[in-house]
């Protein structure tokens, strides 16, 4: 029998603000433990929490750009459980009345339904002893603001699931609404998984995987717990509702618990906030302000500069990167420019661990640059190296080449005392070339390439070559 995967994501995101979700602590990453927290936070008797508009408005963002509908009127509601993180023993977040409904992320084929994106403020952190039997609680965290965005259970496979991810944190960052920086936990997701006979309709029981911090690891958690449903299923099992880890170790997935279902949680209202009352004026002021997204963009891109879909994807990776391009394009060829951003300049921030926000380099110092290639007054061996320096230092192409000496060697004196220098050096593929082998031609245009710091024009190389080694076979 052949089974169908069917894969729901929950994935809750850390939003950009300087403060809790109802207090006035900081939201700040990396302060010593328990060092960012108050009486509201804590879950003292008596305090009243008060809601941060700003993260408010964040999360009205993070729905418009996913294309939701704006409900006008909302509420929080207090999910009632018990975590050792979380003082108050409840969550403060939203059941039944959450502020946006029904949106959609494009991937590649196929659109992914969004069920509902609400606000919930987020519980604290355990720190397990190594080797030890002890736990230690650090509640800075405790009440950061977080938005949770649930899927509808759209997805079919771990690539289905590995391009919604990227393709959502590629919007939320485009936003501004959170840096998505998944090593401070800053957007995690739940996969609720199901098996099912191919061609039937009815969902299987459903397993949730929870708190996975890396694309890498929901995708192989996913892949490891369908073959587990499917094995059971085949051994004659019994599938249970349950709420399951990922051993990234072992790559398995284990019982954390019996799966809840809402009324476990005993949700209520909020007493001590007010709901909320959200005006068409409200949702279209935080909608004009929505940046071009980047399945628009890309679209875009491919049809004003006639791009490849792959190199769209490419320079759409970032809103920085897609910025850029679209003011160098515009004042130089596109084709160009697209293939310095997607290969050289990529390859030097990622060697340097920037981005390319944090780097130096300029539209107009790119095109700079490749217009000196592309006149030959430098090599684009020199090109990349003058690149490694605009990236860091920033500057004018001209200037750095011009300052170091660097233009295309053209001399056809200077070419040939390089290349007899190269020839005397080099016996053995002197003698293959003069037997036959023309490939052997490419070695030694190498070999003076290097002699001269890739500053040689590679034609009159050849020349050169050829005049001393006289014509092959």
């Amino acid at each position: 029998m052949e089974f169908e995967t069917v894969i729901g994501i929950e994935t809750h995101v850390q939003l950009r603000t300087r403060t809790k979700l109802f207090c006035g602590c900081e939201a700040r990453f990396g302060a010593p433990p328990n060092s960012l927290v108050c009486p509201v936070c804590l879950g003292h008797p008596g305090v009243l929490p008060v809601l941060n508009r700003e993260a408010f408005e964040l999360g009205l963002r993070t729905a418009l750009a996913l294309d939701c509908e704006i409900a006008p009127f909302t509420k929080f509601d207090r999910k009632n459980y018990f975590y050792p993180d979380l003082p108050k023993n409840y969550q403060i977040s939203q059941y039944d009345l959450p502020f946006s409904r029904e949106g959609r992320v494009p991937i590649d084929g196929k659109t992914v339904g969004i069920i509902r994106v609400h606000l919930e403020e987020d519980a604290g952190k355990l720190i397990h002893e190594e080797n030890g039997t002890r736990s230690f609680v650090d509640l800075n965290r405790a009440g950061i603001p977080l938005v949770e965005i649930v899927t509808k259970p759209d997805l079919r496979s771990s690539e289905e699931a590995a391009q919604y991810l990227v393709e959502l944190k590629s919007i939320l960052e485009y936003t501004g609404v959170s840096d998505c920086d998944l090593e401070k936990g800053e957007l995690r997701c739940d996969i609720n998984l199901s098996v099912r006979p191919k061609g039937t309709t009815a969902l299987g029981v459903k397993t949730e995987i929870k708190n996975l911090n890396s694309f890498r690891f929901a995708k192989a958690a996913i892949e490891y717990e369908t073959r587990r449903q499917i094995a059971a299923i085949e051994a004659g099992e019994t599938l249970r509702q349950e709420t399951r880890s990922y051993d990234a170790d072992r790559n398995v997935t284990e019982v954390m618990r019996t799966k809840e279902q809402a009324h476990d949680y005993r949700y209520f209202p909020e007493p001590d906030l007010p709901p909320i009352r959200v005006s068409p004026e409200w949702i279209e002021r935080v909608r004009a302000s929505l940046p071009e997204l980047p399945a628009r963009k890309r679209a875009r891109l491919v049809r004003e500069y006639g791009l490849s879909e792959y190199d769209a994807r490419v320079l759409t990776g970032s809103r920085e990167m897609g910025d850029f391009f679209d003011r160098a394009g515009r004042i130089h060829k596109p084709k160009a420019v697209a293939n310095w951003l997607a290969n050289e300049v990529n390859k030097i921030l990622n060697e340097k661990k920037l981005d390319l926000s944090a780097s130096k380099l300029t539209p107009d110092g790119l095109v700079g640059l490749i217009r000196l290639v592309e006149a030959g007054t430098i090599t684009g061996a020199t090109g990349k190296e003058v690149l490694g320096e605009l990236v860091v230092s920033g500057g004018s192409a001209q200037a750095i080449v011009e300052s170091r000496g660097l233009a295309q060697v053209r001399d056809a004196g200077a070419l040939e005392a390089a290349a007899a220098k190269v020839i005397a050096a080099n016996p053995k593929a002197v003698g293959d070339f003069r037997g036959g082998k023309e490939a052997t031609l490419q070695f030694l245009i190498g070999q003076v390439m290097r002699e001269m710091k890739g500053r040689a024009n590679p034609k009159g190389v050849e020349d050169s070559l050829r005049k001393l080694l006289g014509p092959s076979p």
